[in-house]
């Protein structure tokens, strides 16, 4: 029985884009666009960046924008995204191909750029109608994204653009300190046990391996599959790769890697919790083994590495539920997110316990 799903839905109001404008750029702009009528559905799973599916015939292509109302300093760089795919996809291929990046905001109201259209399976708090799970499938999954994972920190960096716009050095000096400086402009009200978590960040940092490239939001929905799982025919929300700590990478993995056992609260805090409490996934403790084996790295100081990502993790949601109660965006997905910035902040500390 094939797969039936959807990963589309209709476009938000509010966050529409004018059809007549964006189909004369496409068309002008992007070879092999076919003459015919625009189609545009979004992305609905993504809670920052606003993603767009646009279809003219059987030509299909993806635009990427960042989230409408102001944004953190350095944060949705769509020209920074653009040029990190068109440096790594003919090194990495899972990565896609982006085909143009615009600054005229006369398009769609903001710097934007679109990419190919890769076709899959994307899984993330269920799975589509008719794929039938056990535990072998958990496994697969769980081999694949860590297969992937190591394959990213083997790219060699000097050969894409990324050499040029990071810099390693300092990298988790820079981070615990950026994290937190952006914690503190995003608050919005006194959150128990954020200021002794910060100090023990700052006073713990390790001295970090050799740099590679990190994707850094490396999670479970940014993945496509292939119908029967065999392959990651996609990875996608390259906004936040740079060169730095391959630790870090493993660490926010990690903190999205959702136990049967963890807490209710953190299980719950984007939705309905992720698959991988599903029997046959992977724990935190598989990952991180199946990980240092193949890509023989040191992982002794990951619980540094994990207590840093649930940190970083409350922060994104802390500067989304800002951004919502500032009047910014009317999304009510983001109204509870200050809880879950709060329960984020309580775990983090806890989390060496999770590995």
């Amino acid at each position: 029985m094939k797969a039936s799903f959807s990963d589309t839905i209709n476009v938000r109001k509010g966050e529409e884009l004018d059809k007549g404008i964006l189909l004369k750029f496409v068309q002008q702009n992007i070879v092999d666009v076919p003459d015919g009528t625009l189609e545009i559905e979004q992305f609905g799973a993504g809670h920052s960046n606003l993603t767009y599916l646009l279809r003219i015939g059987s030509w299909e292509a993806v635009l990427r924008r960042p989230p409408l109302g102001p944004v953190a300093p350095k944060a949705h760089d769509m020209k920074r995204e653009y040029t990190i795919l068109s440096g790594l996809h003919p090194l990495y291929p899972t990565a896609p191909k982006p085909y143009i990046f615009s600054t005229d905001e006369q398009i769609v109201g903001s710097p934007f750029f679109i990419m190919e259209r890769r076709k899959g399976i994307v899984v993330d708090s269920t799975f589509p109608e008719g794929i039938q799970y056990d535990s072998t499938l958990g496994r697969k999954i769980s081999e694949l994204m860590v297969d992937r994972l190591v394959d990213l920190h083997q790219v060699d960096y000097n050969q894409t653009e990324l050499v040029n716009i990071s810099k390693p050095e300092g990298f988790m000096e820079r981070q615990v300190l950026g994290w937190i400086k952006r914690y503190e402009r995003a608050k919005t009200e006194e959150v128990t046990g954020v200021d002794q978590l910060t100090k023990c960040l700052k006073d713990n940092i390790p001295a970090s391996p050799e740099p590679t490239i990190i994707h850094y939001d490396y999670k479970l929905n940014n993945a496509m599959f292939s119908e029967d799982f065999s392959e990651m025919t996609g990875l996608f929300d390259w906004e936040m790769t740079t060169v730095g700590d391959p630790l870090a990478d493993v660490g926010a993995a990690l903190s999205y890697w959702m136990e049967p056992d963890d807490p209710e609260q953190l299980k719950k805090g984007l939705g309905k919790p992720s698959v991988t409490t599903k029997e046959g996934f992977f724990t935190r403790k598989e990952f991180l083994e199946d990980y240092a084996k193949k890509s023989g790295r040191d992982v002794s100081n990951v619980h540094f590495y994990l207590t840093f990502a649930y940190f970083k993790l409350a922060v994104i949601c802390q500067q989304i539920y800002y951004r919502y109660h500032k009047g910014q965006t009317n999304d009510s997905r983001f109204a509870h997110f200050n809880q879950f910035v709060a329960n984020l902040i309580q775990h983090a500390p806890l989390s060496s316990k999770g590995v």
